[in-house]
């Protein structure tokens, strides 16, 4: 299916691991130019390289996301390159244990910038492009907001943000024809969730324990099918749908997991 997305300058925060690199990749792979926007120059470097190695196209902007101005100094340099901005992926983020118990008031707001307030940011600054473009923004969401984890308060209290303004924003922005879903992730290995499950005692089994509980094939989700999902949600063959979460986990939020 061809998606229509040549040539389209897309944004995607976090863009160079994990999920992100995998959802520029794809974008790229479909013709778009995604804009790695993250805090880590050699892996945005790397990750640009490898587009640009495939036949693709895609730029960097390297920048700390967690510092509100930022996100203003990285959509005037996307529009200073290109001229527009077609679309938007909210991605970038952390669960970074900020606890009930484990945290206070100056990890909890840390939490929020490093999850929340750089998706409002980004969004706020890009508006005018996408309002000419008929743009689209996706938000990166996660389970952690519907299910909980138990001690990542910041982090659940994130995502349910996240997936509050996608609702928000779809009604918000309807008079503008911008589309505004969100994807909710449950588990997909990426080197975040790598380093959180060695915090466990014996983390092979913390991992067949998890495997064990996803209803579908009793396996992880992988980055490239959150991204196919990502990209057919940011193109036009998706274009009545919005105000969406879709949960693209193997069942694991809404299957009874003793199947």
């Amino acid at each position: 299916m061809n998606l229509n997305l040549k040539d389209k300058v897309i944004i995607v925060t976090g863009g160079a691991r994990g999920i992100g690199e995998g959802i520029s990749k794809t974008l790229a792979g479909e013709g778009a130019i995604p804009v790695i926007v993250g805090r880590d120059e050699e892996d945005n470097v790397r990750t640009v390289s490898d587009i640009l190695q495939s036949g693709g196209k895609a730029f960097k902007i390297t920048i700390e996301l967690n510092n509100p101005e930022h996100s203003k100094i990285a959509v005037k340099k996307v529009i200073e390159e290109f001229k527009r901005i077609d679309g938007l992926v909210n991605n970038a983020g952390i669960n970074d244990g900020v606890g009930l118990e484990s945290g206070g008031y100056g990890e909890f707001m840390e939490s929020m910038h490093n999850n929340i307030i750089h998706y409002y940011m980004m969004a706020h600054y890009a508006l005018p492009e996408l309002k000419k473009s008929k743009g689209s923004i996706l938000n990166i969401s996660s389970m952690t907001a519907e299910a909980g984890q138990g001690g990542t308060s910041a982090y659940a209290a994130a995502n349910g943000a996240r997936n509050a303004l996608t609702r928000e924003w779809a009604v918000e922005l309807l008079k503008y024809g911008i589309r505004v879903n969100a994807v909710v992730v449950a588990n997909c290995y990426t080197p975040l969730y790598e380093s959180w499950i060695k915090t466990f005692d014996n983390p092979e089994e913390k991992l067949r324990s998890i495997m064990s509980k996803i209803p579908l094939e009793n396996r992880f989700t992988t980055k490239e099918e959150i991204a196919n999902t990502v990209a057919f949600l940011l193109s036009d063959k998706s274009s009545h749908t919005t105000g969406q979460l879709i949960h693209v986990d193997g069942g694991y939020v809404h299957l009874d997991r003793a199947i």
